[in-house]
């Protein structure tokens, strides 16, 4: 749902600067600094960013309303009952906790801690894959996302700053993002939903950083040649693409894969640490693209900035990110096709082979 969200924020932008661009006529800044940014243009940005709180007041309303998982419930919380009344709310069928499989259960000496050499021998190096390749997905996404406008503005596709408005460039902006997100962004995330059970979380995770780091160094390398008019065009679907790769790639699997092979009492854990490491990569991209993207040339650079290597240098340097995102992949396992379960060993056998647990089967219960 991240890229519907993504497409909902272009389209609550354009629909606030078109109605406040033709309520409130300015100049462009070029003939007017002080009057093309009109005081009512301090409305826009608030009333955008206050129909973002909306879905976001709704999921926590609505997550108050829903039970815990019932892996979680039976594995770490050893409530079968619980766990079967939670199922029967959610699935609205009759279920009974199963006595002698819930002790098998709960006497199961698997309960090693996150800072022992049992879970560093077990899953060490998978959290080191998740969190890594969340860190550089991040650095890559989020960098190519909150700049969007100044690659636009760097290739023509957007006119410069000074010959807008501030509400109109606003307006432009959104436009221009709101199509990038419609053509690459949200087919990318539905293409991922419908195949990622067929070709597996490892080979779309590989494959979309393999397709980023192709699409980065194809834009970044020949830059100059995508500057000029006739191939901007070329640039824009190209730049796509890399969106397109990103979500049928490794922005949907860096956060569904620490959901599925760590232990239920660990699981959300070390999905926060994966995501937290993730976040960090997003701080660097922003803040790191915004400095880095600068001109090298001084009289060229944004009010208050040093020089940077400019945009075709920083397309590269996104496109080593995705190649080391690439390699780290390897240190990820692949759990199609597997409960979550047999993924983890949480529920073994008395000689110690784990048994075997249908996916669809969450919780020993019996109808």
């Amino acid at each position: 749902m991240q890229g519907f969200g993504i497409l909902g924020a272009g389209i609550v932008t354009l629909i606030v600067s078109s109605a406040f661009d033709h309520a409130y006529k300015a100049p462009p800044y070029m003939s007017n600094a002080a009057g093309s940014t009109v005081p009512q243009a301090d409305y826009v940005w608030r009333i955008i960013l206050m129909f973002g709180a909306v879905p976001a007041a709704l999921t926590f309303y609505y997550r108050l309303k829903m039970p815990e998982t019932a892996r979680y419930t039976a594995l770490v919380a050893r409530n079968a009952k619980q766990a079967a009344a939670d199922m029967s709310k959610v699935l609205q069928v009759d279920l009974e906790a199963e006595a002698e499989p819930v002790s098998k259960i709960t006497h199961q000496p698997n309960s090693f801690g996150l800072f022992s050499r049992e879970f560093a021998r077990r899953h060490g190096l998978h959290l080191v894959g998740t969190t890594v390749t969340w860190f550089l997905l991040d650095i890559a996404y989020y960098s190519g996302n909150l700049f969007q406008k100044d690659i636009f503005s760097a290739v023509g596709w957007l006119p410069p700053a000074k010959e807008m408005n501030a509400i109109h460039e606003a307006y432009r902006i959104a436009r221009a993002t709101t199509l990038i997100a419609l053509c690459g962004t949200v087919p990318g995330y539905w293409f991922t939903v419908a195949l990622i059970d067929h070709l597996g979380r490892f080979f779309i995770q590989l494959m979309g950083f393999f397709f980023m780091t192709v699409f980065m160094f194809a834009l970044a390398i020949p830059y100059d040649y995508w500057k000029e008019r006739p191939h901007r065009v070329g640039f824009i679907v190209m730049y796509s693409l890399t969106f397109f790769f990103a979500n049928f790639g490794p922005n949907a699997t860096t956060f569904i894969v620490p959901a599925e092979i760590f232990p239920a009492r660990l699981r959300s854990t070390c999905h926060g640490i994966s995501a937290a490491s993730g976040k960090a990569g997003a701080i660097v991209g922003a803040f790191g693209f915004l400095y880095a993207a600068q001109s090298k040339n001084p009289k060229e650079t944004d009010a208050g900035y040093p020089p940077g290597i400019g945009i075709k240098d920083s397309l590269i340097m996104l496109g080593v990110v995705n190649a080391v995102g690439f390699v780290f992949t390897f240190l990820v396992p692949e759990p199609k096709g597997k409960s979550l379960e047999e993924l983890t060993g949480e529920i073994e056998e008395e000689d110690g082979e784990t048994e075997m647990q249908s996916s669809s089967r969450t919780v020993p219960v019996q109808s």
